[in-house]
């Protein structure tokens, strides 16, 4: 398939957008949120969602390995979802982003400002500009130096950016939108912040994403990352452990996975070890937080992804960690559509909270 020359911000923080899908694109499926406003501006309504299956090795590593493939998936996802709206919010895998804090003089006029950020730029990115996509947001002031601003500098390859926009484009949607992973997540974590004590104001939170070949934990206090980390380990060690002890083929032991129907040792031949396995990788997750910040507490563990709804993982967790852990629904508080079913979504929920994040970019202020 040949990619035309994709003119498309890379937009990480804010933006002014029309109506449009949230699509979060992960190595094992493509899941798709449709939120709306409800009246009054008094809160969100789950208008429908979708998770679809992609084939193996469509995508790796955050790559797109089989555009046709991932572009057939999103568009039945996207008629199976029911949805009239073509316009899709994006995300980029952090791996595929450099990311960097800087500070900037705090009086400096908007063109100024960019110029700035480019020169910046040159030090962290080695790659030549003209070959990135380059983004930056404003964040406060420094809290160091009044007279500076702290200023989050995102960039990535443009074949990054332009593989998935081809992949939406042959499918029939448009991306308005390419943001990062865990920057969607967080806008998601916000609904779900609101469900904590007091807000979780002033504390730690590690929102732990266990996909299906990586866990990501970013560490949040009062809505900002301070620290982020990745680890390997996913949904794809539980389903090779499930082939390796009952003899079944990759696609069978996923199904299985899924749908029940394993033999009764499963849960303590396999799933406990892998639970275990997982509890013990966030432990060590936050170890080097703790020695690598100013921090030695967290308060909460949240749990996303699409293992975060395995039965007693939050358990494991938070007995390995000793850290009060809960699974994340952002939807907790909003409204759902009459197409909407509240179990099912219930157990998706930890799955959607990238394609939540990327929905909600519908709502950012300009």
């Amino acid at each position: 398939m040949i990619k035309g020359n994709f003119d498309i911000q890379l937009d990480f923080l804010t933006t002014s957008t029309p109506p449009l899908i949230g699509v979060d694109i992960s190595s094992s499926s493509v899941k798709m949120v449709e939120l709306s406003e409800a009246p009054k501006k008094a809160g969100y309504i789950v208008e429908r969602y979708t998770i679809e299956a992609l084939p193996p090795d469509a995508v790796s590593d955050g790559n797109i390995n089989n555009l046709d493939a991932v572009s057939d998936t999103l568009q039945r996802a996207w008629k199976r979802m029911g949805s009239r709206i073509k316009n899709v919010s994006l995300a980029l895998p952090a791996a595929a982003v450099i990311s960097k804090k800087i500070l900037l003089p705090s009086n400096l006029r908007e063109d100024e400002l960019e110029m700035q950020v480019e020169a910046e730029a040159n030090q962290y990115i080695p790659f030549a500009l003209d070959e990135v996509n380059l983004d930056f947001q404003i964040i406060g002031p420094a809290p160091t130096d009044p007279e500076e601003v702290e200023v989050l500098l995102a960039a990535s390859r443009k074949a990054n950016v332009e593989d998935r926009v081809a992949a939406a484009q042959a499918a029939g949607l448009k991306a308005i939108v390419v943001d990062v992973e865990p920057y969607a997540a967080e806008a998601a974590f916000e609904q779900v912040r609101s469900q904590l004590p007091g807000g979780a104001a002033d504390q730690c939170v590690a929102l732990v994403d266990v996909g299906a070949t990586v866990m990501n934990v970013n560490v949040l206090r009062n809505g900002q990352s301070v620290y982020m980390r990745d680890q390997q380990i996913g949904g794809v060690q539980l389903t090779q452990m499930i082939q390796n002890a009952f003899g079944m083929s990759a696609e069978e032991a996923e199904r299985a996975k899924r749908d029940g129907g394993l033999p009764d040792n499963y849960e303590s031949d396999v799933l406990a070890p892998f639970l275990e396995n997982v509890a013990t990788e966030v432990t060590r997750a936050l170890q080097f937080f703790f020695t690598s910040t100013q921090y030695n507490e967290v308060d909460y563990v949240v749990l996303a992804g699409g293992c975060a709804a395995l039965s007693g993982l939050d358990d494991a967790v938070a007995t390995r960690t000793q850290v009060s852990t809960l699974v994340a629904n952002p939807f907790a508080q909003m409204t759902l559509s009459s197409r909407v079913k509240p179990r099912q979504l219930q157990m998706d929920a930890p799955a959607l909270m990238i394609a939540c994040g990327l929905a909600m970019r519908r709502f950012d202020p300009s």
